[in-house]
């Protein structure tokens, strides 16, 4: 039996995927080192997933019922790529199904008691369905109707006569007197007595033909509660005992029972979903996971909506949508099922990639993260770095950002492309707009805009430090703007004309630029109170080598 799939089995080997940050992990802390974990779903699980999806839905096997399908993307000891699929709960009313990973170990264990607790609950079932059912019900309702309408055509010829019996009181007082008028109002208030006697006949009628219909269908309602409650007791106890039974492996070999995992209580389904038979599997069969994604198809089976009354629940999923770890099942077990588990995607997460095609790649870098590796071992963590560990590209940084600045950074993807931009570069033809605030107010004698034209000079002695020097200096020269204002603070935008090492930080820090730091920038002297640098590469524009297309990229300015 065929667990462990090709790639080849859900996507054509040449298929470009798209490459972008992951849409999501999965996550928890090692019980044993407190270290978060993470697994993602990149967008290459993603695709293997949507290729299951299309073989699902051209296997009317698969659509009899709705349930949660995962795939986890894995690697052999040998270094090959292979995919392993999982359903949760049953398939058909199958545990093991070819081509699928095994359920959780343990199930067999309690086979003959879960055996008899299902049989147990499909006659509570039944019961509850006749109870539901009983004729009392309907007949309650169709004679509680028909007395209601005889009350209230009753009432309206009661209150029309008693109209008229005011009408006429009226009359034999004006026109009778003595006997008569004391006969006349008599007769009245007979009439008014016999009306009153009708009316209290024909509500002990109703009371005599509806209560005892009323009470069947109480004591009927009172035997489906009963049950309710020892459906929910039978499933509680059958669950116990299968979280007594079932046991995960984690990486590091290590192995518990999901009671063990979850001491104050389990929720029905807990095990049976597929993340946990995923990850199980992988464990003790020595693959290391690289991405993992689950996603719903079908519609609601009979099993989940017997879970979903068990848990007072209701589940409306979205057939082909992703889903993540459940909060109640899976989630708790996580931690423990990623433990001895190391992923090297799990650095990538700070990573938003903004653009991609096959010869360019651009990032919104993080503040503290430096562009390309530094000269020590303790710097070798960078965006360049880590792309390169993460997808085995020849890349190659076409320009830099100071490491605690944030913003867009482009790389190549060949020499050529990175020949080209960098001749861009050295023309001037790549224009860039920085965002910045820097720590104070803007006074009417440096403007609201204006060009800052000073040279700048590193001291080789003093690195990376640079100054302004007239005789030594390189001619540096930045645009800016006033953009706002709030309290003692200016946010100003920043077009840089040259592109000299830390330009914009120099120019801004200068008397004789704008004579202000910007917030945040240590190493020119602001000693404001501020979490990172307050500069932001935020937009850049420029031409494509290859397409000959304006490439004008842009993102949000994070402070």
């Amino acid at each position: 039996m065929v667990i462990l799939h090709h790639l080849s089995d859900f996507i054509n080997p040449d298929m470009e995927v798209e490459l972008a940050p992951p849409n999501y992990y999965y996550e928890g802390k090692c019980p044993q080192t407190g270290e978060l974990l993470k697994l993602p779903r990149t967008a290459l699980s993603e695709a293997i997933a949507k290729s299951l999806m299309q073989q699902i839905r051209e296997n009317q096997l698969y659509n009899n019922e709705g349930k949660m399908y995962g795939i986890l993307l894995v690697e052999l000891p040998n270094g090959e790529q292979r995919v392993i699929k999982a359903f949760s709960g049953l398939l058909n009313g199958l545990s093991v199904v070819a081509g699928w990973v095994s359920p959780i170990p343990g199930r067999a264990e309690i086979a003959l008691a879960e055996k008899q607790t299902l049989i147990e609950l499909e006659k509570i079932k039944q019961e509850i369905i006749q109870l539901q059912q009983i004729p009392e019900r309907q007949q309650y309702e169709t004679l509680a109707a028909k007395f209601q309408q005889q009350l209230d055509n009753m009432s309206l010829e009661h209150n029309y006569s008693k109209k008229q019996r005011q009408e006429k009181r009226q009359q034999y007082q004006q026109n009778l007197t003595g006997e008569k008028l004391e006969l006349a109002l008599a007769e009245l208030e007979a009439e008014s007595r016999q009306q009153g006697i009708e009316r209290k006949y024909l509500k002990r009628r109703q009371n005599e033909v509806l209560q005892p219909l009323h009470d069947k269908i109480t004591a009927t309602n009172n035997r489906i509660r009963e049950l309710k409650q020892q459906r929910k007791e039978l499933s509680r106890e059958l669950q116990n005992q299968m979280h007594a039974a079932y046991k995960l492996t984690n990486f590091y070999g290590k192995s518990l029972s999901i009671q063990q995992l979850i001491p104050t209580g389990t929720p029905t389904g807990t095990g049976e979903c597929c993340a946990p038979k995923l990850l199980h599997y992988a464990a003790t069969h020595h693959l290391k996971p690289l991405a993992m994604a689950e996603f719903w198809w079908g519609e609601s089976s009979e099993y989940d909506k017997i879970q979903d009354t068990i848990q007072d629940t209701i589940q409306d999923k979205i057939p082909g949508k992703f889903y993540g770890a459940c909060v109640e099942r899976c989630q708790p077990l996580m931690g423990f099922l990623l433990s001895g588990l190391k992923i090297a995607t799990s650095d990538f997460s700070n990573l938003e990639i903004i653009y991609q095609d096959e010869w360019l790649i651009a990032v919104n870098k993080p503040p503290g993260l430096l562009s390309v590796p530094g000269r020590y071992v303790e710097n070798q963590d960078s965006v360049l770095s880590r792309l390169r560990n993460l997808y085995d590209w020849e890349l190659m940084s076409v320009h830099r950002l100071d490491q605690e600045t944030s913003g867009i950074l482009i790389l190549a993807r060949d020499q050529n492309t990175y020949a080209q931009i960098n001749q861009q570069f050295a023309n001037r033809q790549i224009h860039k707009i920085y965002e910045a605030i820097i720590a104070g107010s803007l006074t009417t004698e440096q403007g609201e805009k204006g060009i800052i034209n000073l040279p700048l000079w590193g001291d080789p002695e003093n690195r990376p430090y640079q100054k302004v020097d007239w005789e030594k200096g390189k001619p540096s020269v930045t645009e800016f703007r006033v953009i706002g204002k709030k309290g003692n603070y200016t946010r100003v935008e920043f077009k840089p004309l040259t592109g000299r090492t830390h330009q914009l930080r120099v120019h801004a820090a200068d008397v004789a630029g704008l004579g202000i730091n910007i917030l945040g920038d240590r190493l020119y002297g602001c000693n404001a109170n501020a979490t990172r640098l307050h500069l932001h590469a935020r937009e850049i524009t420029f031409k494509h080598p290859h397409t000959g297309t304006n490439l004008h990229l842009q993102t949000v300015t994070p402070f």
